[in-house]
C-alpha cells in the first residue's frame, strides 16, 4: 500500500499532534487574552508536572506573573482546564460573593468532586446550602465552643507529653505529630464517644490514604494514589454514619451533649427543619475535619516557628500565660481563653502570615466578566489566593506583628477586605471561631511547658505545599520541658 500523499505512519502521527497543538494553543491563546501566563502549554497535560513536582515553585510563579499585570491576574492550563489565578483582593471578593448555582461554584480542591463526591457541603449552593449552614450553626455556639475545651486540651497535653518524652538531644519534626494530634482532637471533639480505639486505628489509615490523593494526579484507577484516596473517603463517611446512628439513638433518650455530632443531631432529634440521614451528617462531619485538619496543622507549625524566631513575641505571650493562668497545670477555662488578649492576637497574625489554605479553587459555570478588562470563560478554574490578600493593605504586611490586631490599630477591621484567612460570602468558614480558639489553646500550653530552639538550615522557613502550607523543614524543633511536672 502507498503512503497517504506520500506520508509514512510517523509522517502522521507528527502531523496530527502538530494539529493539535496549534488548536489546543489557539484555544488557549484566546481564552488567556491579555493576561500573562506561560506562552506555550501542552495539550491536555499542561503545566500538571510542574504542579505535581514543585507546587511552591509553581504558585510563586503564578502569582509574580499576576502581581506584575493591571488586572491582578495570570493564566495557565492544567489537566484539560484552562486556569485563572487571582492577586487582586477585591476580585476574589467578586468571585466569592457570587458562588450560587449557574454562576461560580467552589469546588475546594481542582478535582474534588470526584474525591468528595457531589453531594459535599463544598459543591451546595443557594438555598440547600444556607439550609446546611443553619444546621450546623448548633455546633459552633459559644457554649459549644466551650464544651469543646476539655477535650482539646487533654489531647494537646497527651501529644505534648509524648513529645517531650522524645527527649532534648537530637531535633525532631513536628508536621506529622502536629497532624497526628489535630486528627485525634477533631475525632474526639467532632465524634467523641463514638469512635473506638478499632475505629479510630481505620480512620487513621484511610485518612493518610486521603491526604495522600489530594497532591497526587487525578487518576482514578487501580493502583493510583488518588483511586486509593476516592475509595478512603467512602469508607470515612461510612464510618461516620455509623457514629451519626449511635449518637441519634443516645440524643433522641435525652443524654446530654459531649461532642459536635450529639450538638447537631440533639438539634435535628428538637425539631430541626434539616432532614438529614445518618450518611448525610457523616459526610459533612468528614468535612469539617478536612477542613479542621490540615489547615490546623499548617496554622500550628507557623505559630511555633514565628514564636521561637520572635523571642520578644514570645516573651509577652509567656508572661500573658503568666498572668492569665498562673498554675501551668491546671485546665484552662474558656473564660481564661477569652482573656488572653496577646495569645489571640499572635494567632491571628500566624493564619494572616501564612494562611493555611493559600487559594480556594472555584468554577466559572458561565462567562463570568471578573472585570472590566477580563471575561472569564465557562469552566475555567479561578484560584482566588488568600496569601496574595494577606499582604495588600495592612502596614508592613511583611512583617511579623501581633500588635496589628490590638485595640489601638484594629488591622483586621481596617483592612477587612484583605482579611480573607476564612473565606468571605456564603461559603465563608463557618468554623473559624473554633480554628482560632484552637490555635489559641495550643499556644498557650505549647509554650508554657516547652523550651523550643529550631534546627534552622537554609530554606527552612520556605513555604512548602504538604497540601497545606508548612515550614519546608516540617519545622525541625528541639524539644526540652519548662515545667518540672510535663504537664
Amino acid at each position: 500500500m502507498e503512503p497517504l500523499l506520500g506520508l509514512t505512519p510517523t509522517d502522521v502521527l507528527l502531523l496530527a499532534a502538530f494539529l493539535l497543538f496549534v488548536v489546543h494553543h489557539v484555544a488557549y491563546t484566546r481564552k488567556k487574552s491579555s493576561i500573562p501566563g506561560p506562552a506555550f502549554t501542552l495539550p491536555f497535560l499542561g503545566s500538571a508536572l510542574s504542579l505535581v513536582l514543585n507546587p511552591t515553585r509553581y504558585w510563586e510563579e503564578q502569582a509574580r506573573m499576576a502581581r506584575s499585570s493591571p488586572l491582578g491576574l495570570s493564566a495557565n492550563f492544567i489537566l484539560g482546564r484552562f486556569m485563572v489565578f487571582i492577586h487582586d483582593v477585591d476580585l476574589s471578593h467578586r468571585v466569592f460573593s457570587n458562588v450560587s448555582h449557574g454562576v461560580i461554584h467552589l469546588i475546594g480542591h481542582p478535582f474534588g468532586k470526584k474525591l468528595f463526591g457531589e453531594h459535599n457541603l463544598i459543591y451546595l449552593t443557594d438555598q440547600e446550602h444556607k439550609d446546611i449552614r443553619r444546621s450546623i450553626a448548633p455546633n459552633f455556639t459559644p457554649r459549644a465552643l466551650s464544651s469543646y475545651i476539655a477535650a482539646q486540651q487533654a489531647v494537646i497535653r497527651a501529644h505534648l507529653r509524648s513529645w517531650l518524652a522524645l527527649g532534648s538531644s537530637s531535633p525532631i519534626p513536628l508536621r506529622t505529630r502536629c497532624r497526628d494530634m489535630n486528627l485525634e482532637t477533631s475525632q474526639t471533639v467532632f465524634v467523641g464517644p463514638y469512635l473506638d480505639r478499632e475505629a479510630r486505628d481505620r480512620f487513621d489509615s484511610d485518612y493518610g490514604l486521603f491526604n495522600s490523593g489530594l497532591m497526587a494526579l487525578p487518576i482514578d484507577l487501580p493502583g493510583f494514589a488518588f483511586r486509593r484516596a476516592h475509595r478512603a473517603v467512602s469508607r470515612l463517611v461510612d464510618t461516620l454514619a455509623a457514629c451519626a446512628t449511635r449518637c441519634r439513638s443516645n440524643m433522641s433518650a435525652g443524654h446530654q451533649p459531649r461532642c459536635l455530632m450529639d450538638f447537631w443531631i440533639q438539634d435535628i432529634v428538637s425539631g430541626s427543619d434539616a432532614k438529614l440521614s445518618d450518611r448525610e451528617i457523616g459526610g459533612h462531619v468528614f468535612d469539617f475535619l478536612f477542613a479542621a485538619q490540615d489547615a490546623s496543622t499548617s496554622s500550628l507549625l507557623w505559630a511555633i516557628s514565628m514564636l521561637e524566631s520572635h523571642p520578644d513575641v514570645l516573651a509577652r505571650v509567656r508572661a500573658e500565660q503568666q498572668r492569665v493562668r498562673p498554675d501551668p497545670d491546671a485546665p484552662i477555662s474558656a473564660d481564661q481563653i477569652a482573656d488572653m488578649t496577646y495569645t489571640r492576637m499572635v494567632a491571628k497574625e500566624v493564619v494572616r502570615f501564612r494562611p493555611p489554605a493559600t487559594l480556594v479553587p472555584h468554577i466559572a459555570a458561565c462567562d463570568f466578566p471578573i472585570s472590566d478588562g477580563y471575561t472569564v470563560p465557562k469552566g475555567a478554574i479561578l484560584f482566588p489566593s488568600l496569601l496574595e490578600a494577606a499582604f495588600q493593605g495592612f502596614s508592613d504586611p511583611d512583617r511579623f506583628d501581633p500588635d496589628r490586631f490590638s485595640e489601638e490599630r484594629r488591622e483586621d477591621e481596617l483592612h477587612k477586605r484583605s482579611w480573607l484567612m476564612f473565606g468571605s460570602g456564603p461559603h465563608q468558614c463557618v468554623g473559624q471561631r473554633y480554628a482560632l480558639n484552637h490555635l489559641v489553646l495550643f499556644i498557650a500550653l505549647f509554650v508554657t511547658v516547652c523550651d523550643f530552639k529550631r534546627a534552622r538550615s537554609d530554606g527552612c522557613d520556605d513555604i512548602a505545599y504538604k497540601p497545606t502550607i508548612a515550614p519546608k523543614d516540617d519545622c525541625l524543633v528541639y524539644l526540652s520541658p519548662r515545667t518540672k511536672t510535663l504537664l
